[in-house]
Order: structure tokens, then sequence, then C-alpha cells
């Protein structure tokens, strides 16, 4: 079952050698991953590539318009506002996708004196808060389709659409997926006039929600850390930083799907309990 939490989040933290080679660690870390949506490994090389190295211990990582990895720092023509020294509201990646990536990886290799601090919140958890508080507006963001899009050039040239529900719920209308980028939200909104106002006033509850000190938990990554979270539940953020001449911060992304996960998560289940 999740494990809800807000400002008062007790980070689970693991060794990233440890998940690497000890299989019982790296079955811990999924479970909590999947249980509490996010888990910082600690003491990776500071270096690209070990998301790669990560990727293998778990099957593949998912590759997107954006590469295998990407690289996350402040870049001249940036395409994407991450490679940027602003800061970043509360998001999900790749709502523009059919299926969006289940799981991130952010690897710290380079971290500014100043700013940079990274924020994030459980999506579920406000969710449910959103749906006590008012369901008229938790119905609303889990039934009107929302259009994102995301044009330009990385790893290839790309154009994307999709429709999204904010709120992604089951057949007992509990969420099960948060699809929230404000960068990629189209300009485009095809809803009857009436239902405009409804739902603008519905987001700006749950945005409220998400951006309250209630609900935010704070940290800041340290060269060498990796962050793993679930995409789908965890919403994440950056605070702005100082531009620099030199390049001051630098992380390299990754993803990975569920289904990925979920099946190494069983077969180290299997080998630890056999080793028992």
């Amino acid at each position: 079952e999740c494990q809800y939490w807000g400002s008062d989040l007790q980070l689970p933290k693991i060794p990233f050698e440890e998940i690497m080679y000890n299989d019982e660690s790296a079955y811990k870390w999924l479970c909590t991953l999947k249980k509490v949506g996010i888990v910082l490994l600690t003491g990776a090389a500071t270096r690209q590539g070990e998301l790669i190295r990560l990727g293998h211990r778990i099957g593949f990582l998912r590759l997107t318009f954006y590469g295998p990895t990407w690289q996350v720092q402040d870049k001249a023509d940036a395409n994407n506002v991450a490679y940027t020294t602003g800061r970043l509201s509360f998001h999900t990646d790749y709502p523009v996708l059919q299926h969006p990536p289940g799981v991130q990886f952010l690897h710290c290799i380079k971290q500014t004196a100043a700013g940079g601090e990274s924020e994030v919140v459980d999506g579920f958890h406000v969710s449910n808060k959103l749906k006590k508080q008012n369901p008229e507006a938790y119905q609303i963001l889990s039934s009107t389709a929302v259009d994102y899009v995301d044009v330009g050039v990385d790893y290839c040239d790309f154009a994307v659409h999709c429709k999204q529900r904010i709120i992604d719920i089951d057949s007992k209308g509990q969420a099960i997926r948060i699809n929230y980028n404000n960068a990629t939200r189209d300009t485009v909104f095809d809803i009857p006039a009436e239902k405009v106002r409804p739902f603008y006033a519905a987001l700006k509850e749950f945005n409220d929600l998400l951006n309250s000190a209630e609900h935010t938990f704070t940290y800041k990554l340290k060269p060498g850390d990796i962050v793993t979270f679930d995409n789908w539940r965890v919403l994440h953020g950056r605070q702005s930083y100082p531009s620099c001449s030199e390049l001051t911060r630098h992380l390299e992304g990754a993803y990975a799907d569920w289904d990925v996960v979920m099946s190494r998560l069983r077969l180290f289940r299997k080998r630890v309990l056999n080793k028992d």
C-alpha cells in the first residue's frame, strides 16, 4: 500500500553500490520506490554513465525523444525549460506521451553552491485531499481531457501531441497517475465554453494544494546522489540558481517503465526468498 507523505517526508536513502551488487538491497530499493514513491541512492561516481549501469541492473532504460539519457544543465538556445537556470514549477514528465515514463532517475554530477534545491510533492496524497475537500473539482480534473504538445529537436526531431486527464483514476475513482506539466500544456483547449471557468477553478485549487508548505518537501542533491522517483505519482520541481558563464550544475536524467521495474522487483524477490 502507498505510504503518503508531505513536508514531513523522511527521504529513504540506500547506497548506490549496495543496490548494484546486493539483490536484497535492490529489492528493498524497488519495494520502497513503489510504496513511498521516492528513494535517494547515494555515493555514485560523479560522471556520466552511472544511469546506464543502473538501467542494466533493472533491465533497460526507456528511450525518448531526448535520448536514452539526457543532461540537465544551463544551455544556450534551450529546447526545454529544464535546460535553464530558472525555477521549475511542480510537474510530471512527459504527459505529452500516450504512455508517460513510470520512473525517473536524476543523477547529480555537479551542484551549484547557491540555489538549485529540488522540490517534490506526493501527487496521490494531494489528490486525496482535493477529493475530500472538493469532490466536484476532483471530478473535473479526472474527467477533462487536456491537450499537451512538444515540438523540437534533440535526440531526433519530434512533434508529439496527446490528450490526458490531469488526474487519471481507476474504476474505484482512485488516482493512479498524475499528468500535469504546464510547460507542455497546449494553448488549444477544446471544451465547451461554459466548462472553462470551472476547470481553471479546479486546477487552481489543485495547484494551491501542490504548492502549500504542508505538502512540499525540499532537499538539495549532492554530487553522487541519484534520486529515483515514481513519475506517475511524484511531482517535482527546482528552485532557480544564479546564471554563470561556467557550468555550475549538471544532472543526468533517464527514465524506465513500471513494467520493467516491477519485473525486476519480482525477480529480486525470488532470489532473496530462495537465498533464505
